[in-house]
């Protein structure tokens, strides 16, 4: 199964648990934000190294999209998130101080139980040496550059979809991958052969 088909069939997937939510389905969107969680704090890690603060703006987009879903209208739930989640951190930056409060009502405690989250992906980050180092290549990036090759690499998404993502065109999504990938190359040079392999897919 290549990458696409493995997407499309993920979607698949998200979307019968959003439609489920949108009717109401409390467990089914437990479920949705649950098993995208992971992806979306390592997103929101090339925005700021504030755990806290990431998982309050999560929080945040989740409390949002359930008290709003039966008006939105979703096709690729994994780019609806990641944008979603995009907005509200950058709505926070401009704010002259971060004020981050804690949401606990009721409903908000039936949704998720978001320490139990965060607690699972450190207990299971098991990278091996070899991708730590690509990891630590990437996080001396600069930030821009840290999301393209986190939306392009380990999300899989099309050039086309993380222009409209971080609303640039698609010839700055390439230039960004470019210039990302050649800081990496000189900077791991025992990993040159997967980069190179990597950059043949920077057009697609």
């Amino acid at each position: 199964m290549d990458l696409q088909q493995r997407l499309s069939e993920e979607n698949d997937f998200l979307l019968k648990l959003w439609h489920r939510a949108q009717a109401g389905d409390k467990d089914a969107f437990c479920q949705l934000a649950e098993s995208q969680y992971r992806s979306l704090f390592s997103y929101a890690t090339n925005f700021s190294t504030d755990r806290e603060f990431i998982k309050d703006s999560i929080q945040e987009i989740f409390i949002r999209i359930w008290e709003r879903r039966t008006t939105l209208n979703i096709q690729v739930v994994s780019i609806y998130l990641f944008k979603s989640l995009r907005n509200q951190l950058m709505q926070e930056f401009r704010k002259p101080i971060h004020t981050l409060s804690s949401l606990y009502s009721q409903e908000v405690n039936e949704l998720s139980d978001w320490q139990t989250v965060e607690t699972e992906i450190e207990q299971h980050e098991t990278d091996s040496e070899s991708q730590y180092k690509v990891r630590q290549a990437i996080h001396m990036l600069p930030k821009r550059q840290q999301e393209v090759v986190f939306l392009k690499f380990y999300k899989g998404l099309e050039n086309e979809q993380i222009a409209e993502l971080m609303e640039i065109n698609r010839q700055s999504v390439a230039n960004l991958l470019f210039r990302a990938l050649g800081s990496l190359k000189s900077q791991m040079a025992f990993f040159t052969y997967w980069l190179v392999t990597m950059s043949a897919v920077i057009g697609h």
